[in-house]
């Protein structure tokens, strides 16, 4: 079993910034795809971003206009997202995902990809 537990998330002023970790337990997360997904309410889950087992390779949804970035901390089991100009409409509930298949930029984006998910945490921006 995987557990994940994401922290970082609260409030932020747009044009802010955040950093989310997803801490990966129960399984090296070396050997997992990791995902993160939001839901603001009212709408539904979309994907945000994912990252390769190694980190070699990741995939960042174009809504983010390279305002945020994925890496991973092998040593530490941990997964960031790098929110940078932060806007009102990125506030939702942010959630990452773990999958043990190999990484694929297209796969990886469908939430049925992943086999373990976190609780989310908040994030809310303010104007």
């Amino acid at each position: 079993q995987v557990q994940l537990v994401e922290s970082g998330g609260g409030l932020a002023q747009a044009g802010g910034s955040l950093r989310l970790s997803c801490a990966a337990s129960g399984r090296t997360s070396s050997t997992l795809v990791i995902g993160w997904f939001r839901q603001a309410p009212g709408k539904e889950r979309e994907f945000v971003a994912s990252i390769s087992r190694t980190g070699a390779n990741s995939h960042v949804a174009e809504f983010t206009e390279g305002r945020f970035t994925i890496s991973r901390d092998t040593t530490k089991n941990t997964v960031y997202l790098q929110m940078n100009s932060l806007k009102v409409e990125d506030t939702a509930g942010y959630y990452c995902a773990a999958d043990g298949r190999l990484w694929s930029r297209m796969d990886h984006q469908r939430q049925s990809r992943y086999d373990y998910w976190g609780q989310g945490t908040q994030v809310t921006v303010s104007s």
